[in-house]
């Protein structure tokens, strides 16, 4: 069999035999171009900015340098002026390079960001050693003597190991925080906390999971204003700024408000700890950051790294229970059945019998004990539908307890109806969910009082028996939306 290789087609060249020569020549070619790559990409990340102030910083020094040479000479011909001139420049210079190109580039040294990664604090214990160091030390000074001098250097050894050795255990922890989506103000819930070792050898000890300490940044902006004098007369009236406090906008609370302490997490593997919260409040909570601390070995500091872990967690409002809402709960009971009773298989109630009704409906034993002829009714268990109207009142309307009051009352109600199966819709001042239990109970946890909103004059009268949580003063409900609700007043 031939190959096509060996047949050459006409109008084509033969193939051209390789040279010993092609390979070192094709090597150095792609080593060049491996080179300008490496050189391009190390051009493309390098900090031009920076680099700039750095040549700068050494500009301004030389001539500083070159200034105090010249002053110096000066000195030394006696030409006061000039050596008053060139000490000038020079100290200017100097001054000029530390104030705008030092403080610069110190923040981007690698320090700072272990400075930011690692917080420590002195503890009682290791201020107590600071001033017992300090004693030895002016006893060695004052005597030299040889034993202070050893034993001094031994105390200062200890706190450099005790910061050096917290540091490596931190530095090889990684944390999880598993946290549900939602929960209930007042009932308890349970977080999973993680600690994971990965250092391949050195185990870690007293180990505390805690909830970063953030102070508020003051924020100041420039507010535009006008400049009137006099003020009673306005003559002169020019456009001006006032430097004022920016109040910063409210933060969500913080999800772990308690340490959660580990006392051994061996190389390699984890430790878990399940910790119980709970929330007085409702609304949204979160968290960006946690951190890992330790006192570990000598408890002279307090190390601590702050962990990266955004973890958000919906708080519902308090839930009454059914013992608690006794006084309440009969009589939307009864008015409820008193408005879907019709034919089903719950019994409603005996009444006389009517030319209307059938005679299967007849009760036999009612009639026969009272002489005259009844009839059983029964509650339509088909048509058992039930709306929550939350009816959101103005800011003031009425007091923050009577308001929380009112939202858990409603979140309690929606909750005790739908366990007994029962068809639940919602309306709210401003609630755009469907007839999920959830998306309502959502809605109730984060709303505030509001602007009005006439929910109730624009809610249409259905077949459903409405029960509705206002602030509106009694008489003020449409007659046909009181006709099929229970009102229940903030």
């Amino acid at each position: 069999m031939v190959a096509h290789h060996d047949h050459e087609m006409p109008g084509q060249a033969p193939p051209r035999t390789p040279s010993p020569f092609d390979s070192p020549r094709r090597t150095s070619c792609a080593t060049l171009s491996q080179v300008t790559v490496l050189l391009k990409s190390l051009l493309a990340n390098l900090d031009r900015e920076a680099w700039l102030r750095f040549l700068l910083a050494l500009a301004g020094l030389a001539l500083a340098f070159a200034a105090a040479i010249f002053s110096s000479a000066a000195s030394d011909a006696g030409n006061v002026a000039a050596t008053a001139v060139f000490a000038s420049v020079a100290l200017f210079l100097a001054g000029l390079v530390g104030a705008l190109t030092v403080p610069y580039l110190a923040r981007r040294v690698v320090l700072a960001r272990v400075r930011e990664a690692m917080h420590y604090k002195f503890t009682r214990e290791g201020v107590a050693y600071l001033l017992a160091v300090l004693v030895i030390a002016v006893a060695a000074l004052n005597t030299s003597n040889n034993l202070l001098y050893i034993v001094l250097a031994a105390m200062l050894a200890a706190i450099v190991v005790s910061g050096l050795a917290s540091a490596a255990m931190l530095r090889g922890l990684e944390l999880d925080v598993a946290v549900p989506q939602n929960a209930f103000a007042g009932r308890p819930v349970g977080v999973r906390v993680r600690v994971t070792n990965t250092s391949l050898w050195a185990p870690s000890f007293s180990v505390k999971v805690l909830t970063p300490n953030t102070r508020e940044k003051n924020i100041w902006e420039w507010e535009k204003t006008h400049f009137v004098f006099p003020r009673q007369k306005r003559w002169v009236q020019l456009p001006d700024y006032v430097l004022r406090r920016k109040t910063p906008a409210p933060k969500p609370e913080k999800i772990l408000t308690q340490p959660v302490y580990f006392t051994f997490v061996a190389p390699r593997s984890s430790a878990d700890a399940e910790v119980e919260l709970v929330f007085p409040r409702r609304g949204q909570y979160a968290q960006d950051g946690f951190s890992l601390a330790t006192r570990f070995p000598f408890s002279f500091l307090v190390k601590s790294r702050k962990v990266e872990l955004e973890r958000e967690l919906l708080v519902y409002p308090a839930v009454h229970t059914p013992g608690e809402l006794l006084d309440l709960l009969p009589r939307i009971v009864g008015e409820f059945a008193s408005y879907v009773r019709g034919r089903g298989s719950e019994l409603y109630r005996i009444r006389e019998h009517t030319p209307q009704d059938l005679a299967r409906y007849v009760d036999w034993k009612a009639t026969a004990k009272t002489g005259s002829l009844k009839v059983r009714e029964f509650t339509r268990e088909d048509e058992r539908r039930l709306r929550v109207v939350f009816d959101n009142p103005e800011p003031g309307q009425v007091s923050p307890e009577a308001y929380e009051n009112a939202v858990s009352l409603a979140a309690s109600l929606a909750c005790h109806f739908r366990a007994e199966n029962t068809d639940l819709s919602f309306a709210g001042s401003d609630y755009s969910g469907g007839d999920d239990l959830d998306s309502f109970l959502r809605y109730l946890a984060l709303i505030q009082p509001g602007p009005r909103t006439w929910v109730l004059e624009l809610l249409t009268v259905s077949p459903d028996f409405n029960l509705i949580v206002t602030a509106r003063k009694p008489g003020s409900i449409p007659q046909a939306l009181w006709d099929c609700s229970y009102v229940i007043y903030m």
